[in-house]
């Protein structure tokens, strides 16, 4: 693993249309409703901005945004794009780089803070969140439900997804907390897997999370839509307030 991380030039290059259903404007758009609603008049910052698929269109609606990105390719992306140059961007780990000045709202998208391998550095992380968020600023994240449940007794497999020319394969280690999420593609002809790790965790180890950091727990809901968040829930959307 390079300097990128596990998203070098060949992933960066490939990432917006392997990822092109989350760019659909039916996804985007109430994120970044609730993100401007948050924002308000302040400043926004995002953890892991890769190639600006959130970042661009809330800068647009007039939230200035600044972002953390570790991989650089990621964000040579971003700044080719329309506006790209508008948008601040971080190189570094967003457990423990800094920024200047303060924000209203932090968020971390698309299971983004599972990239974050340790419960230490997921600990770190809101830490670091809690330093640049302004008293009663929002951190919000977006992160799947384990789904353990989808496995049966014995398994550590669960394939996520399957199509002609695609196929994703997530893999647990229980004991551990860990997860790789395995994807296999049809590129030119020739098969590609690129594989990353994960960490796993439950909503009320973020919350305890946030509670060391200083934040409290204000909304979870199971999407951007703030639909209810059930038993029966595949992601959530939490956004806890630092304490003033």
């Amino acid at each position: 693993m390079g300097d990128d991380g596990y998203f070098d030039e060949g992933v960066a290059a490939r990432y917006d249309e392997s990822a092109a259903d989350m760019f659909d404007a039916g996804v985007v758009e109430p994120v970044v409703d609730l993100l401007a609603e948050l924002a308000g008049s302040g400043r926004a910052l995002e953890l892991g901005i890769g190639t600006g698929r959130i970042a661009l269109p809330l800068a647009q609606r007039g939230v200035p945004v600044h972002g953390i990105e570790l991989s650089n390719a990621m964000a040579a992306r971003l700044r080719a794009k329309q506006a790209g140059e508008d948008v601040g961007v971080t190189i570094g780990d967003f457990a423990t780089a800094t920024v200047d000045g303060t924000f209203s709202v932090a968020y971390l998208v698309f299971n983004t803070i599972l990239n974050l391998t340790t419960q230490a550095a997921q600990v770190a992380c809101f830490c670091n969140v809690a330093a640049h968020l302004e008293p009663g600023g929002c951190f919000v994240i977006e992160v799947g439900v384990p789904g353990l449940r989808e496995l049966p007794p014995g398994e550590t497999y669960h394939v996520f997804h399957m199509s002609e020319n695609r196929w994703g394969i997530d893999e647990y280690d229980v004991a551990n907390q860990g997860l790789t999420s395995h994807h296999f593609e049809i590129v030119d002809g020739r098969l590609e897997r690129f594989s990353v790790p994960f960490r796993y965790a439950w909503p009320s180890e973020l919350d305890l999370m946030a509670e060391l950091a200083g934040m409290k727990l204000r909304d979870r809901w199971s999407g951007w839509k703030q639909e209810p968040f059930t038993s029966e829930s595949r992601k959530h959307v939490s956004v806890w307030e630092k304490r003033s």
